[in-house]
Order: structure tokens, then sequence, then C-alpha cells
């Protein structure tokens, strides 16, 4: 288990929180997401044989946000 913390810039309200947490969430081997809205971060604890931390990056990008 790998635990990443990433920098994203965009998220501004509850919904953005939705959209990254249930999307990244929805990926075979996260298991856990945690957005930061104050901060701009998001802690993904995930499985490096599942999930790819590029997989988790492009899908945050999907969901119309910018991972630095």
């Amino acid at each position: 288990m790998k635990t990443v913390t990433l920098n994203v810039q965009g998220m501004s309200c509850g919904h953005c929180v939705k959209a990254v947490e249930g999307s990244v969430g929805q990926l075979e081997g996260v298991n856990e997401v945690n957005v930061k809205l104050d901060e701009a971060l998001v802690e993904v604890a995930f499985n490096e044989s599942k999930v790819s931390l590029d997989k988790i990056k492009e899908t945050i990008e999907d969901q119309g946000y910018d991972v630095k």
C-alpha cells in the first residue's frame, strides 16, 4: 500500500471534493481518497500493483483539475 499527497489546483467547493473523491475512489486498487479543499491537496492510498499514480493523476485531470 502506498500513500501519496497531490497538489490539485482548481478545486473550490463541495462539488469539486465529491467529483475527485468519487472518480478516484472508483478506480480499482484505490483504498482511500481524502480531499483537503483549503490546502488544495488530495491524499490517495492505493495498491501500486493494481493502479498507477499516473492513472490517478489522469482521473483527477479528467474531472477538470490541474495536478501539480
